[in-house]
Parts: C-alpha cells; structure tokens; sequence
C-alpha cells in the first residue's frame, strides 16, 4: 500500500510540451507529450478568469493528475520559453504575444503598448475618455484623420505651433478688424484704408 501511494504521488504533476490544442467549446483542451514515451489528449486546461492564451507548438505544460491517475489530467500552467519577455523588475508585468505585441506596466515608465507596426483597434466603444494630467502628445508622420461631423474644442488652436505665436481665436479678430491701404487717392474726403470686412466670420 505503501508504495502504491509512493506511485500516484509521483504521478500527481507531470511537465510536457504541448503538440496540439483545440480553443473552440467552454474548455480549451490540449495534447501534451511527456518525454516522447507518454502522450495525453484532450487534457482540459485551467486559466484565470478573463485571460485567455493559444500557446505555440511546443510550449510547456505543467499537468495535474487528479490522485495520481494519469487519465485524470488537467494543465494548470504553460510557457514559451523563445517567446518569454526577460529583464522585469520586481513590481512589473507584461501581457505579451508571441510576435513582439505587449502591453508592458512598467515600475517606473508607467504603461507601454508595443503594437509591433501593426494596427490598434477599439470597437464599438459609446465613447472614449482620455485622462491626462499634463499634455497628450500624438505622433503621426503623415496625418491624423478624424471622421465626424462635428469637432468640438473648448479651447484655443495653434496651428503651426513652433513657428506661430496666434491662436486660431487671435487670428480671426485680426482678420476681422483688419484694413488695406488703398493707392491712388487724393486727400481730402475721401478716405485712404478700406473699411473692415463687412461679412466677419
């Protein structure tokens, strides 16, 4: 009795690598190879509410056989070693895919999004709040495109801010107040600067 019980606690954990995994139904479920001697199908997998993962081909794969019975498996834990972020304070965390893509909280840089020169999406949003203490900054080398009918600022613009001291509001009450020197006319009654546009805005 005694050595049987040895056995199944032997058997309890088990690490392999992962050949295949099927992500459709409620369970993601996996076939795990141990030591090319041992292989198990359909192994339900165990993750955290609101995370989900594919694994590549041959990531590691953590296995508990429930009471030791190796057909009574469930992974509980999986890595890719190749693919693995390295160099993390203590403190930090990384969501990370397998081509680069993460979403890096850093201990002091605050947060990183890497998107690899590939497209960021936000679907179906009722709106999108931005809250900063300071400055937002956007940096775009050829243009930024806005697609409403309306744009609303409730503050000033600058356009052309390193070279140009006038907001867009200075700009207009210049333009509207603005005369021109007429060439040509004798003094007398007659007046020498046209009047302000009639239609100011």
């Amino acid at each position: 009795m005694i050595t049987s019980l040895y056995r199944r606690i032997l058997l309890l954990i088990g690490r392999g690598r992962i050949a295949t995994i099927s992500d459709y139904g409620p369970v993601q479920k996996m076939q795990v190879k141990f030591l090319n001697l041992e292989t198990h199908d359909n192994l339900p997998r165990l993750a955290e509410f609101g995370f989900s993962s594919n694994p590549p081909s041959g990531s590691d794969a953590v296995v508990a056989f429930l009471g030791g019975d190796r057909s009574n498996g469930v992974v509980v834990a999986t890595g890719h070693q190749p693919s693995r972020p390295t160099g993390l304070l203590p403190g930090e965390s990384m969501l990370y895919s397998q081509d680069g893509k993460h979403v890096y909280m850093t201990a002091a840089g605050g947060i990183v999004v890497e998107a690899k020169n590939q497209a960021v999406v936000v679907n179906d949003a009722l709106s999108v709040t931005i809250n900063s203490g300071t400055t937002i900054t956007l940096n775009a080398p050829t243009s930024i495109i806005a697609n409403t009918p309306l744009l609303k600022v409730s503050g000033d613009i600058i356009d052309n801010f390193s070279s140009n001291g006038h907001t867009m509001a200075q700009m207009r009450s210049i333009y509207n107040g603005h005369t021109h020197p007429v060439n040509g006319i004798q003094t007398g009654l007659s007046n020498i600067n046209t009047n302000p546009p009639a239609q100011t805005e």
